[in-house]
């Protein structure tokens, strides 16, 4: 991160992953109300961990961008081993990368072994990996007093979401409102993290009285005035609840537009049971009326014998 592509290419990675999870939460929900369970991934007819693998992948790029493409040396290091100061974003990007690989990984071999708590410890692993993205930018080393760190606090506000409805997945796997939330926390948080990128690191977008300066290695938006640091802060602001809104439209809209081609699916379950205690009261009836009709026959065969 610390650049364009560093925020847009995982922003789209964000992005695509929540736009996955809404439509498959979505669906699933649509075809089996009454039975819904949420899950954490979801995998495919012909490669069941596509969405794992591509996980892993976008991770190990992110981790070998940050610490091995992205330096000018090819590695973080200083000759003396120690980590300088305009590398520490690059080991807490890097950090992030890891608990999401670690994620993806450990989900694969929790799917293999199939233990009974598969699904909570699924969800834990998640939660873990958000907390470790909200903990990291909390403590961000780059500005948090400028436009940028107005940014990272408001995609603070979206790791939140993921986190607390990850967790509360884990007490309420059929809710389908916190899948449904968690997913769009997620999309929200890719397409922050694209704004962004662009919004940050072009200069002809940044805001009116301010400019990109070159500080320890990074470009960093710096305003003129407390004037300016003011109105570009509340224009993020804005931006945040215009895209806010749009979402929310969109994720309703998303939601009726599938419910017009997926309907609920019937399910039948057995009755047997249930027709037991039918079938024997059945049965005494057969038998009543057998014995009746066997009386029947009796008593009218005395009568004729007596009548003759």
């Amino acid at each position: 991160m610390g650049t364009l592509v560093g925020h847009v290419a995982p922003g789209f990675a964000f992005l695509a992953l929540g736009l996955w999870h809404l439509f498959n939460h979505i669906k699933l929900h649509l075809l089996h109300p009454n039975s819904y369970t949420s899950s954490p991934w979801f995998p495919t007819s012909k490669i069941r961990y596509i969405e794992l693998f591509l996980i892993m992948v976008g991770s190990s790029i992110s981790i070998s961008m940050e610490l091995f493409i992205g330096p000018e040396k090819h590695q973080p290091f200083d000759p003396d081993g120690t980590i300088p100061s305009n590398h520490l974003q690059n080991f807490e990007h890097s950090a992030i990368s890891m608990t999401f690989f670690a994620y993806a990984a450990l989900a694969i071999l929790l799917d293999k072994t199939a233990p009974k708590a598969q699904h909570d410890l699924t969800q834990f692993l998640g939660a873990v990996a958000f907390a470790q993205q909200l903990l990291l930018f909390h403590l961000h080393s780059a500005d948090h007093m400028g436009v940028e760190g107005q940014y990272h606090l408001l995609l603070q506000s979206a790791i939140v979401v993921c986190l607390a409805t990850t967790l509360m997945g884990i007490g309420m796997p059929k809710s389908f409102m916190i899948s449904f939330v968690r997913s769009l926390s997620i999309v929200f948080q890719g397409v922050w993290l694209i704004l962004m990128g662009y919004m940050l690191w072009t200069p002809g977008l940044i805001s009116k009285g301010c400019v990109l300066h070159l500080e320890m290695g990074h470009k960093v938006v710096r305003c003129s005035s407390d004037e300016a640091l003011h109105r570009a802060k509340a224009l993020v602001n804005l931006q945040f609840s215009w895209f806010l809104v749009v979402i929310s439209i969109f994720a309703i809209t998303f939601y009726l537009f599938l419910a017009k081609f997926y309907h609920e699916k019937v399910e039948y379950s057995t009755l047997t049971k249930e027709f037991e205690p039918l079938e024997s009261d059945s049965e005494d009836v057969e038998s009543q009326k057998e014995s009746k009709f066997g009386d029947s026959k009796s008593t009218t065969f005395v009568q004729l014998g007596k009548g003759y």
